[in-house]
Formats: structure tokens, C-alpha cells, sequence
């Protein structure tokens, strides 16, 4: 993402917009952690622990799309987190790094049951 100013450019990478959506993703309630989008960056993460996992960001000229990849919580309601998950990632970037988020895609791949202690 290139953002040019007076003093010049801004670049901002996607790594880093990952990195902020994956924090706030698992802070949002009813989310246990971010799973891989596909077989492939699964096997990556057992050999690199990246902090963008789970999470892919894509530019366009009239905003960002970002697309989350999340096990949420079981007996938690599914709808109700896929929401507020996307609410705060929204809010979160757009805070962060001061450009608009098109739309916050959320794709549940899973359900845990956490321990019961």
C-alpha cells in the first residue's frame, strides 16, 4: 500500500495490516485462534511461527479487504462472533493506519472446546 503525503510516500505492507487484524481477531470474544486458509500455509506455520496467520489482505483502489480465517469457541453463537470479529477488526485497521476497510470477510473453519477446568 503506497500513501503519499507532503514529506513523500507511506508504504504500508501487507504484512502489517495482518498482523494488526490477527491481534485484534484474537482478542474478540469467542475466538480460540486463527487457522490456516489452505494446506500449503499450514505446513508453513509448523516451520515459521507468523504472526499473520490465518488472516490475508487484499488492496484495491476503494479500500482494503481483509479476510479472516477463525475457530471460534464451541456453544458460542457462530453469527454473534463472525460479527463482532468483523467489527473489530474493521475498527482496529482503520484506526491503526488511517485508511477504509471495504469489508471484513470471516470464514469459520472450526469449533474447540476448550478445557472444562
Amino acid at each position: 500500500m503506497n500513501e503519499p503525503n507532503q514529506m513523500g510516500n507511506i508504504f504500508i505492507s501487507h504484512r502489517a495490516i495482518a498482523s494488526i487484524a490477527h491481534q485484534a481477531a484474537l482478542e474478540s470474544y469467542g475466538v480460540v485462534g486463527l487457522a490456516a486458509k489452505n494446506l500449503a500455509e499450514g505446513l508453513a506455520q509448523v516451520l515459521v511461527k507468523d504472526p499473520s496467520l490465518g488472516v490475508e489482505v487484499d488492496f484495491s483502489s476503494d479500500g482494503i479487504t481483509i479476510d479472516l480465517f477463525i475457530i471460534v469457541e464451541y456453544g458460542t453463537r457462530i453469527k454473534s462472533v463472525a460479527t463482532s470479529v468483523s467489527e473489530t477488526v474493521q475498527y482496529m485497521v482503520e484506526k491503526t493506519i488511517g485508511l477504509p476497510v471495504k469489508a471484513v470477510n470471516v470464514h469459520v473453519r472450526g469449533l474447540r472446546i476448550s478445557d472444562l477446568d
